[in-house]
């Protein structure tokens, strides 16, 4: 399905309600699959969780999670600690290009048995489940934090629980530190100090936990409100104190001139005067799930930016930094990246009606879409947004921006 988008209006109006953290989802559906005693409220609407979810009940032997990279990950540690199951986990063509082996290796050294059924390091997997009597363990710390979330999260089940050493640079700690509160909050002590993790073995009493609404969301209405004459534009359910490392959207768009607010229980975004700011330079090695949004807004906005810490970017659903350099060029940008940065010139126009290939990866097509408030754009296979935010397109009617299906 390709969308053309065009905006009827440059001042922004109203109130969203986003669905629950698809990353604090995740977590705890893992952590509910091995403490039964544990509910979730305002749990993800997304694709990945939801298939997350459905692999979890399922009796089958072949697991197939498309494209959810959480969930092969957490899956994948989740699997190789059920004795007596034996499962073939799979997905998506662009799922068994992405790396897995050192998750896999950690896990090995641990006792699991894990093959892999095509190429060596990658999806699909075989595992056949196993008691785990080890408690110690090492991993590479500078590719995924997916791989050390999905170690914290199994290791709560183990008899003597689990003491995780991290070699090398931590990447996106905010998501580690995520997992650690998370465990806490449904009572599972953990001890997190720079390149040492140690999850304790617990037995989780029965609690609710409530997930608050997804920030990675929120980043294309704190576009939206950038790329505006004027917005004011309520999100729930959010808080002053999040978990999610996203939540430094509030201090990078307020170098964009969108100022937060915080309510009960929701934020208020406001904008009212154009950034003076010529030039954003950012470290996103923390929250990486920013920089496609961020990029897209600074290039509707005219001022440069150089962003760092991007190096994770390469093995998403896509390679995120190519895609972006190739989609702002047909925009009529001047951008350059490398394996982890990328530089944008200032642009003084933004070619019209330019269709943007999303490449499978449903954060293209959300952080190209705020576009429209400047040119008419044209998104393909918009339907990806599912995977993440299967509200997003009538989110956006919502604001007066409007979409037709092309042929």
């Amino acid at each position: 399905m390709n969308l053309q988008l065009h905006s009827e209006t440059h001042d922004l109006s109203g109130k969203v309600k986003i669905t629950g953290s698809k990353s604090e989802s995740n977590r705890l559906l893992i952590l509910q699959a091995l403490q039964p005693l544990l509910t979730i409220d305002n749990i993800s609407n997304s694709d990945d969780t939801v298939v997350l979810k459905d692999a979890l009940k399922s009796q089958e032997s072949i697991i197939d999670i498309h494209h959810a990279g959480t969930a092969m990950r957490f899956l994948t540690a989740y699997y190789a600690v059920q004795p007596g199951k034996t499962v073939h986990l799979t997905g998506s063509g662009r799922m068994r290009q992405r790396p897995i082996s050192p998750l896999v290796d950690a896990l090995r050294t641990l006792g699991a048995k894990i093959e892999y059924e095509e190429n060596e390091g990658f999806p699909p997997l075989k595992i056949e489940g196993q008691k785990i009597s080890k408690q110690e363990v090492q991993i590479d710390a500078h590719i995924s934090s997916q791989y050390i979330s999905a170690l914290m999260l199994v290791g709560s089940s183990f008899p003597n629980g689990l003491k995780i050493h991290l070699n090398g640079k931590v990447t996106s700690l905010p998501y580690l530190k995520m997992t650690a509160q998370i465990l806490k909050k449904v009572g599972v002590e953990t001890i997190f100090e720079d390149t040492y993790i140690q999850v304790q073995s617990s037995r989780i009493e029965a609690k609710n936990i409530a997930v608050e609404s997804d920030w990675s969301s929120a980043s294309y209405f704190y576009s939206l409100a950038a790329l505006s004459a004027s917005a004011e534009i309520e999100l729930s359910t959010y808080h002053k104190s999040s978990l999610q490392g996203d939540s430094s959207l509030v201090s990078i768009y307020k170098q964009l001139g969108v100022n937060t607010t915080f309510k009960d229980n929701s934020i208020l975004l406001i904008k009212k005067e154009t950034t003076t700011l010529n030039e954003l330079r950012l470290d996103l090695n923390s929250s990486p799930d920013l920089a496609q949004t961020i990029v897209v807004t600074c290039f509707g906005l005219g001022i440069a930016c150089h962003i760092t810490g991007l190096h994770t970017l390469k093995i998403k659903e896509t390679d995120r930094l190519l895609a972006l350099e190739n989609e702002l060029t047909k925009l009529g940008a001047t951008i350059s990246v490398t394996n982890d940065s990328l530089s944008l010139a200032p642009s003084s126009q933004i070619h019209k009606n330019i269709a943007i290939k999303t490449y499978e990866d449903h954060r293209m097509a959300m952080a190209f879409a705020p576009l429209a408030l400047k040119v008419p754009i044209v998104i393909k296979n918009a339907e990806v947004v599912s995977k993440s935010f299967p509200d997003f397109w009538r989110n956006l009617e919502d604001f007066k921006i409007y979409h037709k299906i092309l042929p």
